[in-house]
C-alpha cells in the first residue's frame, strides 16, 4: 500500500476540516473535489477573479448534494484579513491555492501579482498562525529556479528570478520560513511546475498551454509556439499535484515540515513533443487535424529554456509517488475537454 493510500483509509475513518483557497479554479476545484469523494469537510475561499462558478458547479455534480453538503463557500479575497480570518476558523489544514499566475501577467501589472501573491499568501499564513491551523501548505512555483541552469531542479539550489511572478513565489517561502520560526506554524511549499488537467481555462490572454492548444487545435485556429519549440517543461498531472497537498498537510514525519517540495515527474516534454501528443489524440475526432502544424513566433520573456524537477525529497520525505505520466494525464485531460467543452 503507497502511503497515499494509507492515508485515504485514514482520511475516511476519521475526517478532518481543510480550508481551500482558490477553492473555484483549476487546482482548487480539484482539490475540493477529492476531499470531498473522501468525506472531508471544506471550507472554500475565492474572489473569482480567475476561478469560475462553474467549476464549483461541476464538482457538485460529480460529487452529489450529500458530499456537497459537507462544503462551505466563503466569497471573499485573501488580500483581506477578515476575509482570512473568517476562513480559517475551525480548521486543521489549509491548502492555499489562491494566486494570480503567469509569468506575462505579472510583468503586465506586477503591483497586482504582489498583493495577491505576497501580501496575500502572508495575510493567510497569520490568519492561520492565530487559527491554530495544524499546518499551513502553500502553491509555491518552478519560477523560483530563475535562471539556474542546472537540470534537473534540486530544492536548494536557485538562481536569479526572472519574472515578478517568480519574486512573488520566492517570497511567500521566505515568509513561510518567518512565521514558522517565530509562530511556530507548520508550513510546506509545493514548487509546482507545469501541472495540467481537468478544470485547467483554455481562456484569455494568461491561458496555460495545454488547455489553450487543445481548445485551438479543435476549432482549427493557430496554435502558435514561442521559440523554436525545442523548450522543455517537466509537465505534472493535477491528481499528482492533490496527492502531494494531502501528503504534505498531514504527514508525521517532522523533518518534512517548513520546507519547500518540488511536485513534478522528473521528465521533460518539449513544445514540438507536446504539440505531437496532442494532435495525435485530437485528430481521430477532428479529421482538419492530420496535417495541423503550429505557427513558430519570438520566444517569451521571462521564461527559462528547459524546466526538469528533482522529485526526489518529495519522495522521500512525503511519501509522493506520482500515479499519472504526462500521456496518462493527457488521456484524462482531453476526455473531459471533450465532454466539458
Amino acid at each position: 500500500m503507497t502511503a497515499y493510500e494509507d492515508l485515504k483509509r485514514q482520511l475516511r475513518a476519521e475526517p478532518r476540516s481543510w480550508l481551500v483557497t482558490g477553492v473555484a479554479g483549476f487546482i482548487g476545484s480539484n482539490l475540493l473535489e477529492h476531499l470531498l469523494r473522501l468525506d472531508q469537510r471544506v471550507v472554500g475561499l475565492d474572489n473569482f477573479s480567475t476561478g469560475s462558478r462553474a467549476n464549483l458547479d461541476e464538482v457538485r455534480s460529480l460529487v452529489g448534494e450529500s458530499a456537497w453538503a459537507r462544503f462551505r463557500f466563503i466569497e471573499g479575497d485573501i488580500r483581506d484579513p477578515a476575509s482570512c480570518a473568517a476562513a480559517c476558523q475551525g480548521t486543521d489544514y489549509v491548502l492555499h491555492q489562491a494566486a494570480l499566475g503567469s509569468v506575462p501577467r505579472s510583468i503586465d501589472n506586477p503591483a497586482n501579482t504582489n498583493e495577491n501573491n505576497v501580501t496575500g499568501t502572508l495575510n493567510m499564513m497569520l490568519a492561520a498562525r492565530d487559527a491554530k491551523v495544524r499546518r499551513f501548505v502553500y502553491a509555491s512555483s518552478s519560477a523560483v529556479y530563475g535562471d539556474h541552469p542546472a537540470l534537473p531542479k534540486l530544492e536548494e539550489e536557485i538562481g536569479r528570478s526572472l519574472s515578478p511572478y517568480a519574486v512573488s513565489k520566492h517570497v511567500c517561502e521566505l515568509y513561510a520560513h518567518q512565521v514558522a520560526s517565530h509562530y511556530g506554524l507548520e508550513c510546506v511549499g509545493l514548487r509546482y511546475f507545469n501541472v495540467f488537467g481537468p478544470r485547467q481555462d483554455p481562456n484569455g490572454p494568461y491561458a496555460a498551454v495545454i488547455p489553450k492548444w487543445v481548445a485551438a487545435m479543435i476549432a482549427g485556429e493557430a496554435v502558435y509556439i514561442n521559440g523554436t519549440g525545442e523548450t522543455s517543461r517537466d509537465f505534472c498531472f493535477v491528481e499528482n499535484v492533490v496527492q502531494v497537498n494531502l501528503l504534505a498537510a498531514t504527514g508525521q514525519n517532522p523533518d518534512a515540515v517548513n520546507r519547500a517540495y518540488n511536485v513534478a515527474l522528473n521528465d521533460r516534454t518539449s513544445l514540438n513533443q507536446l504539440f505531437e501528443l496532442l494532435r495525435e489524440r485530437l485528430a481521430p475526432q477532428y479529421p482538419h487535424l492530420e496535417k495541423f502544424a503550429p505557427v513558430y513566433r519570438n520566444f517569451r520573456a521571462g521564461d527559462v529554456m528547459h524546466s526538469q524537477a528533482d522529485i526526489g525529497k518529495a519522495c522521500t520525505l512525503l511519501g509522493y509517488q506520482p500515479t499519472h505520466s504526462i500521456d496518462q494525464g493527457l488521456d484524462v485531460a482531453l476526455e473531459w475537454y471533450r465532454k466539458f467543452r
